[in-house]
């Protein structure tokens, strides 16, 4: 390891500041196990061994938005849509919270059917079961946001994906990066535990780039943030980007564990999609939450943000106890 890179661990370790230059230092790392050691550190410090799990509820796959890399993109009349019923999704989370989950987390496209009135009927029953409520349904009027909240909704996830406004213009079509930026505002205004995000592997994205991603993050700063590595859909019209993009991934989460000791980084499931021990090796690099799909099965292959997904012939209930045999093999604790 280079003498540059083991006095900016050492920073970042004791400081959690970097610039823009020294981010960069780090992610262009050739041997990154020091980062990601320096990483899970900081983690064991501040978070502890706990490792908080999350059930993921995909209730529909319908979007009005035509991004360019999502499988679940408007044009793309290849997705078989379906959608979940209000009371089914009420009973969805009662059986993830039977299987001793604490945080219900519900994730569907930008899907009109679910009016307001209907996603706050949804959150009111959900939280009647005294359990915590996430929602990840994308780009909403500070209104709508404030009627969810009022229903009882504790956390809002809205991955930024890139601060790069060309890459963000060229890939969200008829998207503002301004106005996802907005949204992230009034979702933290309103008293939201706030998560957000990048994709790690965009077409000509560079590390500057990625490096000004982090310190956006760190800047709002966000509860949560969670590193999707690119996975090329072959239905979407994006450019392929040629390479594995999982340790970048981990290098990315790495460092925003040491600018941000705090805040929870999931071991996302496209991360294990790309190598069959991703959700174990970003546990030991950094992160504390998994999200497990809490979904039933027959739906599952139809929320196709990316191929090659795991785990889509489970049931959600074998999904929790897999998950939980891998968190406590590494010496690690549910919370």
């Amino acid at each position: 390891m280079e003498k540059d890179e083991i006095l900016l661990l050492e920073k970042a370790e004791k400081t959690h500041n970097l610039s823009e230059e020294e981010i960069l230092v780090l992610l262009k790392m050739q041997d990154a196990s020091p980062l990601f050691k320096c990483a899970d550190n900081v983690r064991k410090l501040y978070i502890g061994g706990g490792v908080h799990l999350r059930a993921l509820i995909e209730f529909s796959n319908y979007c009005k938005r035509n991004c360019l890399y999502c499988g679940l993109r408007c044009e793309n009349k290849k997705v078989q849509r379906y959608r979940i019923e209000p009371e089914s999704i009420i009973e969805l989370a009662k059986k993830a919270k039977s299987y001793g989950y604490k945080t219900i987390v519900l994730q569907s496209g930008e899907d009109a059917y679910y009016s307001v009135e209907k996603l706050a009927f949804i959150i009111s029953e959900i939280k009647k079961l005294d359990i915590a409520l996430t929602l990840s349904i994308g780009e909403k009027t500070y209104e709508e946001y404030k009627a969810y909240k009022e229903a009882g909704a504790d956390r809002y996830l809205i991955r930024i994906e890139t601060t790069d406004e060309k890459l963000y213009s060229k890939f969200n079509p008829q998207m503002s990066l301004k106005n996802r930026m907005l949204c992230i505002e009034n979702i933290k205004r309103l008293g939201y535990e706030v998560g957000s995000g990048i994709i790690a592997g965009l077409p000509r994205q560079t590390l500057e780039s990625i490096a000004k991603d982090i310190l956006y993050l760190k800047s709002i700063p966000v509860d949560m943030a969670g590193i999707g590595p690119f996975i090329y859909h072959p239905d979407t019209p994006i450019e392929k980007s040629e390479g594995n993009f999982f340790e970048l991934s981990l290098k990315i989460m790495a460092v925003l564990r040491l600018l941000m000791p705090s805040i929870n980084i999931p071991a996302t499931t496209a991360m294990e999609s790309l190598n069959p021990n991703g959700r174990i090796l970003a546990l030991q690099s950094g992160a504390n939450v998994v999200m497990p799909n809490a979904t039933e099965t027959v739906y599952r292959k139809f929320y196709e943000i990316y191929p090659g997904k795991i785990c889509l012939g489970d049931s959600p209930k074998h999904c929790r106890f897999c998950i939980e045999g891998k968190i406590t093999s590494i010496e690690r604790t549910i919370i």
